[in-house]
C-alpha cells in the first residue's frame, strides 16, 4: 500500500475526533446504497478530476485500483468528463492519475 501524504497524517494525527468523524461519514455514505466500492471511488474520482483536487484525484484512483478497477477504467472515468470540464482539467487529471499507475506499473 502507498504511503499517505505527510499532510494528510499530519490532520489525522492532530485532530483525531475529526478525523474519526470523517472516516464514519465516508462509511456510512458508501453503506446508504447499492453501489459497489469500485463505482463509488470512480465517482469519487470524477468528482475530484472536477474540482481540480491533485491529492483526491491520487487518493481514489489509488483506491479505485485496489478495489479492483483497471487502469483503462480510471482514464475512462476521467476522460467521460471533457465536454462538462474541459480538456485542461482533463489532461491535468490524467497526469495526476498516471502519478499513481505508473508507480504501479514498476
Amino acid at each position: 500500500m502507498a504511503r499517505l501524504p505527510d499532510q494528510y497524517l499530519s490532520i489525522k494525527k492532530r485532530f483525531k475526533g475529526y478525523f474519526r468523524s470523517l472516516d464514519n461519514l465516508g462509511k456510512a455514505a458508501r453503506a446508504a446504497g447499492p453501489i459497489n466500492k469500485k463505482t463509488s471511488h470512480l465517482i469519487q474520482l470524477a468528482a475530484a478530476t472536477a474540482i481540480r483536487s491533485e491529492g483526491s484525484v491520487h487518493s481514489h484512483t489509488r483506491r479505485a485500483l485496489e478495489a479492483g478497477a483497471k487502469p483503462e477504467e480510471v482514464y475512462h472515468a476521467i476522460i467521460l468528463l471533457t465536454s462538462t470540464i474541459g480538456f485542461p482539467t482533463v489532461s491535468a487529471a490524467l497526469s495526476w492519475a498516471d502519478d499513481i499507475i505508473q508507480k504501479r506499473l514498476k
